[in-house]
């Protein structure tokens, strides 16, 4: 299961501002976006990964992500 790969990470980042920032500074690996998450806080994100090339992996929930 993905939440396996997140808790072997060595660097996570952690919140929408903070990730976003990884993935425009081109130092993302792979984005977790939880299902339950709020689309309008997760749209512009989800957009920046399709655009840098960045996988996206949905989660079930923000609680096991997080």
């Amino acid at each position: 299961m993905s939440y396996d790969k997140v808790k072997q990470a060595k660097n996570i980042s952690v919140g929408t501002k903070k990730v976003t920032k990884t993935v425009e500074q081109d130092r993302a690996v792979e984005v977790f976006v939880s299902k339950d998450a709020d689309p309008r806080l997760t749209i512009k994100l989800v957009a920046l990964c399709n655009q840098k090339g960045v996988p996206i992996t949905y989660v079930d929930s923000m609680k096991m992500l997080g």
